[in-house]
């Protein structure tokens, strides 16, 4: 039993979910995630023990099919995954945070339609909000959505989808109504059915292709382009519009609890190799271990992780009390995020020389870990959020 990034209070059908997890963890990715990862090949054989764990309907309700279990679940299996290798975790988030949004704003009609397809893995869900030169200012989305009777036609292109080839349900946010006085009152949020792939995926939208980037391989990420793709009002979300912002913002603060527990998974899996490394690697007649300054890295490093554990668990458990959790999202998000660069730096540099070299695991970490630093939001977006939230309730009388 390992002691670091442990969990009080956790029930006997969680704790057997998450063992069952990490037995899959080790056995069946950790051994192939770094060949995968420099192929850049997508892990289907792994998508599919995923699916048969069940972890696609982690949180979907018993009465659509799923397993009905918490978002602290959830984000300790991602921790889980992402200790294995951080593009798995991808997979299923963003899948997962169109469940949710499903079953916080949809119909009953869209629930019965999409859920228990979702939680067998045979609908997979993307999430479209970002598009080029946006970045964080969700108001400034330019993509537009045009009703006609029962009709929308949209047109616009919309960037960073994760899962978007591999995907056949993506959650896209685009602008309608233009005469709110509130810009986030003018936006809607469409479910938007496609076939799995690149190219055009349905009449009026294009998947180009996958992007190439630095790290988070395997997985797909795309741009999404939109020329007259004609969708129905009850492929709305929820069947009203101008309610897309806060859906999405909703979906987001989930995202960010999602964020924080990859980058648990991966800081504590670069803890593992440094003090594993550490007591193999000798120097000067005797393991580098015995050395202080790796001792007191080691030290730090250990803080850091469970530090991070810690601030996500609490902000996994505000959201499933019922309550608003974008400070504690946020901050769990910051921290994680930051702590988890800052360990994977450690390992790396006790690694020394091998660390550069792609045979060893930290090297991927290493790339890994900088996407933590960007998504669902840089450290700054996180700040300005706590920042002004603080203000507010601190606000002199």
């Amino acid at each position: 039993m390992v002691r670091l990034c442990e969990t009080d209070g956790l029930s006997e059908d969680q704790t057997e979910i998450l063992k069952a997890v990490r037995q899959f963890v080790d056995e069946q990715i950790i051994p192939v995630a770094t060949e995968l990862e420099h192929k850049d090949e997508y892990p289907q054989e792994i998508v599919d023990g995923l699916k048969e764990l069940g972890v696609f309907g982690l949180t979907i309700p018993e009465e659509y099919g799923g397993l009905g279990e918490s978002l602290l679940t959830y984000a300790l299996c991602v921790e889980e995954i992402a200790r294995g290798w951080m593009s798995v975790s991808g997979v299923i988030n963003t899948h997962f945070i169109v469940a949710y949004m499903l079953m916080r704003h949809g119909t009953e009609e869209q629930k019965q339609r999409y859920l228990p397809r979702m939680a067998t893995g045979e609908v997979r869900g993307a999430f479209s909000m970002s598009e080029p030169g946006l970045g964080s200012d969700v108001a400034a989305i330019k993509t537009k959505a045009v009703k006609d009777g029962d009709k929308y036609t949209i047109n616009g292109q919309k960037m960073w989808l994760t899962n978007g080839g591999s995907s056949n349900l993506v959650a896209v946010l685009a602008r309608t109504d233009e005469g709110e006085e509130s810009p986030y009152k003018s936006m809607t949020t469409f479910l938007v059915e496609k076939q799995e792939g690149f190219g055009e995926t349905a009449p009026g939208l294009t998947i180009p292709g996958k992007i190439d980037k630095m790290g988070y391989k395997g997985v797909d990420t795309t741009e999404a382009v939109f020329e007259n793709f004609v969708t129905t009002e009850d492929q709305v979300l929820g069947g009203a519009n101008g309610q897309g912002f806060y859906q999405m913002m909703d979906g987001v603060e989930v995202g960010r609890v999602n964020v924080a527990a990859r980058a648990c998974g991966i800081a504590n899996r670069a803890f593992e190799l440094a003090v594993a490394y550490a007591q193999q690697r000798e120097t000067f007649g005797k393991q580098i271990a015995d050395h202080q300054a790796i001792l007191f890295r080691i030290a730090e490093m250990a803080t850091k992780v469970e530090v991070a554990h810690s601030m996500m668990v609490r902000a996994a458990r505000k959201k499933d009390s019922g309550e608003r959790n974008d400070v504690e999202a946020g901050m769990a998000k910051m921290v994680a995020s930051e702590y988890c660069n800052e360990v994977v730096q450690d390992s790396f540099r006790i690694h020394g020389g091998y660390g550069y070299s792609k045979e060893y695991e930290i090297e991927r970490l290493y790339r890994e870990a900088a996407f933590m630093l960007i998504g669902e939001g840089t450290t700054d977006i996180q700040k300005m959020i706590i920042g002004r939230s603080m203000l507010k309730e601190y606000k002199l009388r």
